[in-house]
């Protein structure tokens, strides 16, 4: 009870706090600017990019060309090998380890500067759902985050981790005898045997809030129903509580109200190794609040103008709503002007709200279409909700068939059901038509006879858990791309699965 009452009164005190640069944003972000290029200014990078002239966004954006990971790769090698003074004063904190799509494993630096906001968002996401709905007494019960192993490794004198493992050390205090699991079964690597070891240690606590990524939550909750035969919502009644990131949640949402039993309230967060961008702030609106004050600058550029020679980027007073913007940040971990790789689009202007839409190489233009992610979870989640009968989907991904054997090209849909559809045909014609509405593109190829509607591979259960485990990615922060403009991950699927290409 103390904790809960402890809890509001803090959730006052920091939504009191935040109230300047939420109704103010254009000013935070104009003093996190200004911030940023004079602390970047006596850096290698800030003298290389005449820091010292710079007053503008404009002469910013003249000095500073956009780089992903491997354009900044240079200084972020000089970094590893122990130089100070490259993207940011001195030296790191850390080293947050994460997969790349070209480079393989990326090392984004996280500085003392740049840690703080990592936590302080975390923190303001769940104070914030404490504010605004009145409930507390979640923070009374035992709390579990599935994250990666805590353990760092020191790599000339920074200390070198997952993302979600760094933050394990930043627990504080008061917080720690209610956190689960331990820290040995933390530690475990291997994730089915850590998995196994949380349900030990908390198939028989007050669990009030869980969070992790959804797929290995899923795996968490299941083993747990496994164990015990009761869903998780009578084996923890006062659970309230599910926070979670990485991957849009509307797939999963019918095979949680399933394993739960009950709906509880949740908080998306956009988190990532290089920054903390978002969160949740409202029950009812899917809208996740843009952190403008937290040590990051956004520039955005029209998804659509991407790939182009010069494309313009704009900031966050000029965006639109509905607009798919790839997000440019620069920040006080030393990254300048740095592509994520992430789309999001605004879905409020007053405050700033933006959703994830995808992810600007994953997408699909073999022919011209330009799929991207959110148009294919929407076209999904539409013709579920047509099924008379519940479809539950446990995980998915989608790649263009450029070469088939014989007839037209075909997008090729990988689906892996738990509740699948009396008619495998009519669902998938669904879903086609909801993508041709989605995407004027599309439907243009598949009227004008380019593509032929889509075809839908049913993949056995728990075929995508070992797909994963076979490319030694299983659990963790580790997720399926949703799409893909090329066979890749379809091919390994063929061959594991031996699938036969559809013909018809």
């Amino acid at each position: 009870m103390i904790k809960a009452l402890g809890a509001k009164i803090y959730a006052r005190i920091v939504h009191r706090k935040n109230q300047k640069w939420i109704t103010d944003p254009i000013e935070a972000q104009k003093k996190v600017f200004r911030r940023l290029i004079k602390r970047g200014i006596n850096t290698r990078f800030g003298r290389e990019h005449n820091f010292n002239q710079i007053k503008r966004q404009k002469e910013f954006q003249s000095a500073v060309p956009i780089r992903d990971y491997e354009g900044l790769k240079q200084y972020i090698d000089a970094v590893l090998e122990g130089e100070s003074d490259v993207l940011w004063p001195g030296r790191p904190l850390y080293y947050a380890k994460s997969s790349g799509t070209t480079s393989g494993a990326k090392y984004i630096p996280i500085t003392k500067e740049s840690m703080p906001q990592h936590i302080r968002a975390a923190r303001e996401a769940i104070l914030n759902y404490i504010f605004k709905t009145g409930k507390a007494g979640a923070t009374n019960g035992k709390h579990i985050f599935l994250q990666g192993s805590p353990v760092l490794e020191d790599k000339k004198g920074v200390a070198l981790g997952r993302l979600s493992g760094i933050v394990a050390h930043y627990v504080p205090s008061y917080l720690q005898k209610n956190r689960m699991p331990s820290w040995e079964t933390n530690c475990i690597e291997d994730w089915e045997t850590k998995v196994d070891a949380v349900v030990a240690e908390t198939q028989e606590e007050d669990m009030t809030i869980i969070g992790g990524i959804p797929s290995w939550v899923q795996m968490y909750f299941e083993r747990l129903i496994s164990k015990k035969g009761k869903p998780v919502g009578e084996l923890f009644p006062n659970f309230s509580l599910f926070v979670y990131g990485g991957v849009n949640f509307e797939p999963y949402r019918a095979l949680f109200k399933k394993l739960i039993g009950r709906v509880p309230d949740s908080i998306e967060l956009y988190p990532a190794s290089e920054g903390f961008f978002a969160y949740q702030d409202e029950q009812e609106d899917k809208g996740l609040l843009l952190l403008v004050d937290h040590g990051i600058y956004y520039e955005f550029v029209e998804a659509a103008h991407f790939f182009d020679k010069d494309p313009s980027a704009i900031p966050l007073e000029e965006v639109k709503l509905g607009v798919n913007y790839v997000m440019i940040i620069s920040s006080t971990a030393g990254l300048w002007r740095y592509n994520i790789g992430d789309t999001i689009q605004f879905t409020s202007l007053s405050p700033f709200k933006v959703i994830v839409s995808g992810r600007i190489k994953h997408f699909i233009s073999a022919f011209g279409e330009h799929v991207i992610v959110s148009e294919v979870e929407q076209a999904l989640k539409s013709a579920i909700e047509q099924e008379v009968d519940p479809v539950q989907i446990r995980e998915f991904t989608v790649a263009p068939q450029i070469n088939p054997n014989q007839g037209l090209p075909f997008h090729e849909w990988y689906i892996e059901f738990d509740s699948a559809p009396k008619d495998m045909e009519t669902f998938a014609l669904e879903i086609d038509k909801c993508m041709q509405e989605k995407n004027i593109y599309y439907k243009d190829l598949i009227v004008g006879k380019v593509l032929r509607p889509l075809v839908i591979r049913s993949v056995v259960s728990g075929g995508f858990k070992n797909f994963m485990k076979s490319i030694g990615k299983l659990g963790g922060q580790n997720k399926i791309p949703k799409v893909s403009d090329n066979r890749k991950i379809a091919d390994e699927l063929d061959a594991l699965f031996n699938f036969k290409e559809d013909n018809r």
